[in-house]
């Protein structure tokens, strides 16, 4: 492969930012625009801000309608906004499209629109040529109050970093609905059952998470984990913010499953995709009711780590002492499927 080429995940963090700096354009009612780690784009309509956000599911299959309405609906939560409208462009392979394969994915979208009250306004179907698998892309649009918006770089020194849930529920979920061949020599039948059940137990949806969080108090920032996991997370977070960030390893929470699962495939849980849990930051005074309001929801919640001065960067507490985070440029799920990843 030649070193001039990308390989399978996000765009190197330093190219994206040289991108974003020469070409994203700025309008004045443009509130929040292209930027590292802010998790959707805030636009000032008067009395409210509308906010936008595109998200595609390219690696699950098996229940992307329901999968692409979740994700996207996660970043308008991040930013304390009620998400209301959704267009969806579904590419189709163009060897084994069929009438069930579309109304299936349609009643997925329309099921999962119909739980969060959202509606399905528009978008564009195809059936696209050279895939072998479809690829759904969503564009939620939502709504919130101004007083009420929440930014990924809001961090400020001092505050604490909560994590909610715990980490790789997205990426348990895909490797025991996409890869259970090669999981089902190394865990239990019902390990693997469990896992299938990831996108909806505990699922990969932060709506009530957030909700819950804005009602204890006014959180400072709060991020969602996605491609990278939840170590790319950290970093978006801290980039946005331009602030340091100390997380503890032993209070990052993960999942029997997912430990089985990772150390089956030789991978690493902070770097397989995260949708599921949510990155919050708040002051000391307020992380302590915020907690205690998630788990008394039945939310598993944690401070694990806090807001430092300094350059962007994260450091992990681990018995080896303190040291940088990995951040992933390829999601770990990217060995997987057949394409190398290298931790930087």
């Amino acid at each position: 492969m030649s070193a001039d080429l990308f390989q399978v995940g996000k765009l190197p963090l330093e190219l994206l930012q040289s991108l974003l700096a020469r070409y994203a354009q700025h309008d004045e009612r443009l509130v929040v625009g292209a930027q590292i780690g802010e998790d959707a784009a805030v636009i000032d309509m008067g009395d409210r801000y509308l906010v936008a956000k595109s998200d595609p599911i390219t690696f699950a299959t098996g229940e992307i309608g329901w999968y692409v309405v979740h994700v996207n609906t996660n970043d308008l939560a991040t930013m304390g906004a009620t998400p209301r409208w959704f267009l969806l462009t579904l590419l189709l392979p163009d060897s084994r499209t069929d009438r069930a394969m579309v109304e299936e994915i349609f009643a997925q979208v329309s099921e999962a629109c119909r739980g969060l009250g959202i509606v399905l306004c528009g978008g564009h179907t195809e059936i696209t040529y050279g895939l072998d698998r479809p690829i759904a892309i969503g564009l939620m649009l939502g709504e919130v109050e101004r007083g009420d918006l929440v930014r990924t770089g809001g961090a400020q020194v001092g505050d604490h970093v909560i994590l909610t849930k715990g980490i790789a529920i997205e990426g348990t979920a895909v490797l025991a609905i996409e890869a259970p061949d090669r999981l089902a020599s190394h865990v239990e039948r019902d390990m693997l059952e469990r896992g299938r059940r990831f996108l909806k137990e505990p699922g990969i949806s932060v709506m009530q998470d957030a909700q819950v969080v804005v009602r204890a108090g006014k959180p400072h920032a709060m991020h969602d984990p996605t491609e990278g996991g939840v170590a790319t997370g950290l970093w978006e977070l801290a980039h946005a913010s331009a602030k340091g960030i100390i997380v503890d390893r032993s209070k990052i929470y993960i999942f029997p499953e997912t430990a089985a699962f990772c150390q089956a495939l030789d991978l690493d849980p902070l770097g397989l995709i995260a949708s599921g849990a949510l990155l919050i930051v708040a002051s000391p005074d307020a992380s302590g009711q915020m907690v205690a309001a998630l788990q008394d929801e039945g939310i598993r919640a944690s401070v694990i780590g806090e807001v430092v001065d300094g350059p962007a960067a994260v450091q992990i507490r681990t018995e080896r002492g303190l040291e940088p985070l990995p951040m992933f440029e390829q999601d770990e799920l990217s060995r997987v499927f057949g394409m190398p990843v290298t931790p930087v």
